[in-house]
C-alpha cells in the first residue's frame, strides 16, 4: 500500500511539471479560505454556468433529434418520458437564463468598479464580444423545440437578416438556409458547436491570469439555478405547424426589448440592428474614452450616470417588450407600440436618471486613496457547533428525500431539493469558514 502511494505522488508530480509549460497552468485559481465578495468573480461565476450548460446540453443531445417534425417530439419525449428528462431540460433552461443574466452584472460591476482602466481593454472588449455571443447562443437554444414561441423569434431573426441593406438576402440564406428544414439543422450547429467554441476561444484571451473559483459560491449559484427551475418550470408549449395560425406570444425576457422596438412599426434594420447595436457600441468604445484616473463609480459621476441611464432604459423597454395591449383582439393592434409612447418614455427615464445620479454625485468631494479594511466575521465555538450540525442533519434529510423523490419520477421536487441542497452546502461551507 506505502509503494502504491508513493507511486501516484510521484504520477501527480510528473503531471504537474509536465503541465507548468502549458496554457491552461499559466491560469492561476484561488480557492479562498474565508468569505469574500462575489461581485469580482462573477464571471468566473458565469463560466461555471457554461460549463453546466455544455454538460446538460450534451445529455439532451442524447434524445434530441432535429427536424421540422422531429424537434418539438423529441423534446416533448425527453420531458415526459425519458428518465431524468425533466430534470435535465428545466435545468439547462434555468441555467441558460442564468448565464445571460450574470454576464449582464459581470458587465456593469465591471463598468461601474472602473476595473477596465487597469490596461484591461483587451478583456473587456473580448467580454462584451462574449456578452453578445451569450445571448446568441441562448437564442439558438430555445428555438430548437421549434414551437410557436420559437417561431416569433425566427421570424424576427430572418426578417432583420434580410433588412440589412445590400447584404439582406445573402445573410439571411447564410444564417437561416433556405427554410425550416435548413432552419433547424443550422441552429443546431450554431447552439451545439459554432458559438461554444468561438466562445471558448476567446475565453482564452478574457480570462484574467489570477482566477478566483469558490466552491460554495459556485454551489450556491447551481443551487439556486435549480430552486428556480422547480419554482418557474419551462413550458413545453404548443407544436408549430407551418401554415397555422400562430397565437399572441412574447421571446424571451433578454430579446424583449428588441422586440418593444420592431413592434413600433420603424425600419427592421432601425430598430432590431442599430438601436441595439449603439447599446453595444457606447460598451465597446468605453475603455477608450473614460481616461479619467479615478475608478470608484463616486468619482465619474458623468459615466456613472450614463451606466443607470442604461439600466433604467434597458429595464423600461423590457417591460414594454411584454406589454399587450388589453382593448383589442385585432393581432396587429394589440401587438402595436406607438413610437412615441416608447421612445418618450425612454428619453424621460434616461435623462431623468443620468440628471439625478449626476447631479448627486457632482456635489460629492472625491473618494480619499486609502487601504481597504477587511472585516471577519467569526461566531462563538458553541453556536458555530449547533449550526454546522444542523446543517449536516439537514443536508441528511435532503438525501433522503431527493432519493425518494428521484424514485418516483417527481421532477420538480427532484431540482428544488436537489437546489437546497447545493444551497445549505453553501451554507455550510461558509459557516465553517468564519468558525475556523
Amino acid at each position: 500500500m506505502a509503494e502504491l502511494r508513493k507511486g501516484v505522488r510521484q504520477l501527480i508530480a510528473y503531471v504537474l511539471d509536465r503541465l507548468e509549460r502549458t496554457v491552461f497552468f499559466s491560469l492561476r485559481f484561488t480557492f479562498p479560505r474565508s468569505y469574500i465578495s462575489p461581485l469580482g468573480f462573477l464571471g468566473m461565476l458565469t463560466f461555471s454556468v457554461f460549463i453546466l450548460l455544455g454538460i446538460t446540453g450534451a445529455m439532451l443531445m442524447l434524445y434530441y433529434y432535429p427536424g421540422i417534425t422531429t424537434s418539438w417530439d423529441s423534446v416533448q419525449f425527453i420531458e415526459q418520458q425519458a428518465s431524468l428528462g425533466y430534470v435535465i431540460r428545466n435545468i439547462h433552461y434555468a441555467a441558460s437564463n442564468a448565464m445571460v443574466l450574470l454576464a449582464i452584472c459581470h458587465l456593469y460591476y465591471q463598468y461601474f468598479s472602473g476595473r477596465f482602466k487597469v490596461r484591461n481593454e483587451m478583456l473587456w472588449v473580448t467580454g462584451v464580444i462574449l456578452g453578445v455571443l451569450t445571448v446568441l447562443e441562448a437564442f439558438t437554444g430555445y428555438n430548437l423545440i421549434f414551437n410557436e414561441r420559437a417561431e416569433l423569434a425566427i421570424s424576427i431573426g430572418v426578417a432583420l437578416a434580410q433588412s440589412t441593406p445590400q447584404l439582406g438576402p445573402l445573410l439571411r440564406f447564410f444564417v437561416f438556409g433556405a427554410g425550416f428544414y435548413d432552419f433547424i439543422i443550422r441552429f443546431y450547429t450554431y447552439h451545439v458547436f459554432v458559438i461554444p467554441v468561438i466562445m471558448l476561444l476567446l475565453m482564452g484571451l478574457h480570462f484574467p491570469r489570477n482566477l478566483v473559483f469558490d466552491v460554495p459560491m459556485v454551489s450556491g449559484v447551481i443551487g439556486a439555478i435549480l430552486v428556480a427551475a422547480a419554482i418557474f418550470p419551462v413550458e413545453l408549449g404548443t407544436k408549430f405547424v407551418p401554415g397555422a395560425p400562430v397565437g399572441f406570444t412574447v421571446p424571451e425576457w433578454y430579446l424583449s426589448s428588441l422586440y418593444a422596438f420592431l413592434r413600433t412599426g420603424m425600419d427592421k434594420f432601425v430598430a432590431g440592428v442599430l438601436l441595439p447595436g449603439l447599446y453595444i457600441l457606447m460598451f465597446l468604445v468605453i475603455p477608450f474614452v473614460d481616461r479619467g484616473k479615478r475608478l470608484s463609480w463616486r468619482d465619474r459621476p458623468f459615466f456613472t450616470g450614463l451606466g443607470i441611464a442604461s439600466i433604467a432604459q434597458a429595464a423600461l423597454t423590457t417591460a414594454w417588450g411584454f406589454w399587450m395591449n388589453p382593448y383589442t383582439n385585432i393581432p396587429l393592434f394589440k401587438l402595436y407600440i406607438p413610437p412615441w409612447s416608447l421612445f418618450g418614455f425612454m428619453i424621460l427615464a434616461g435623462v431623468l436618471s443620468f440628471a439625478i445620479v449626476y447631479a448627486a454625485l457632482s456635489r460629492r468631494k472625491p473618494t480619499p486613496a486609502r487601504p481597504s479594511v477587511v472585516t471577519q466575521v467569526k461566531i462563538g465555538p458553541r453556536w458555530a457547533r449547533f449550526n454546522l450540525m444542523a446543517l449536516v442533519v439537514f443536508q441528511l434529510a435532503l438525501n433522503g428525500l431527493l432519493l425518494r423523490a428521484v424514485n418516483t419520477n417527481l421532477g420538480s421536487v427532484v431540482l428544488l431539493e436537489l437546489g437546497a441542497l447545493l444551497l445549505s452546502f453553501s451554507i455550510l461551507f461558509h459557516f465553517y469558514r468564519i468558525s475556523a
